[in-house]
Order: structure tokens, then C-alpha cells, then sequence
């Protein structure tokens, strides 16, 4: 991922930071978030609640495959389990 290609507002107290400083916690934050966006650690986190069948779906191709659908289903909710 580039990491031109997001918007972050991070605020520092610039009287105890350096500029290399700041970029470096910037730079490190870029990764942890690329880190942490993957869909696999998106999946492993949430969790399907399906209110037509009465059905909580944890199977992570299944949600793959909810995520990817264009089109939205009534009553099927994505839950974070934390």
C-alpha cells in the first residue's frame, strides 16, 4: 500500500518531537495499520449475524464472500466480536 494514499490527522506536541521524529512515529503507523486493514485480520475479528435463518456465520469465506457482494442483504449484519 502507498503511503501517500490515506488521510490521517495525528497531533503531536511539536515542542517535544523532532521532525524525524515525526516521521518515523508516521511511518510507523502506516505499517500498523497496513497490518491490521488485511482482510484476513478484518475476518478473524467480526462475525456474520444472519436474523433470516437465525444464524451466527464465524466461517472466514463465507464473510469473504458477504464483504465482496455488491449488493447489501436485509437483516445480515456484520458484528465485531471484540
Amino acid at each position: 500500500m502507498r503511503k501517500n494514499s490515506r488521510d490521517l490527522l495525528v497531533l503531536f506536541k511539536t515542542e517535544l518531537m523532532t521532525p524525524n521524529a515525526m516521521e518515523k512515529e508516521l511511518d510507523s503507523l502506516h505499517d500498523m495499520l497496513y497490518h491490521v486493514e488485511r482482510i484476513d485480520n478484518f475476518v478473524a475479528a467480526h462475525e456474520l449475524i444472519d436474523l433470516v435463518k437465525y444464524k451466527v456465520i464465524n466461517n472466514s469465506v463465507e464473510i469473504k464472500k458477504m464483504l465482496r457482494q455488491k449488493k447489501e442483504q436485509r437483516f445480515i449484519f456484520l458484528n465485531n466480536k471484540n
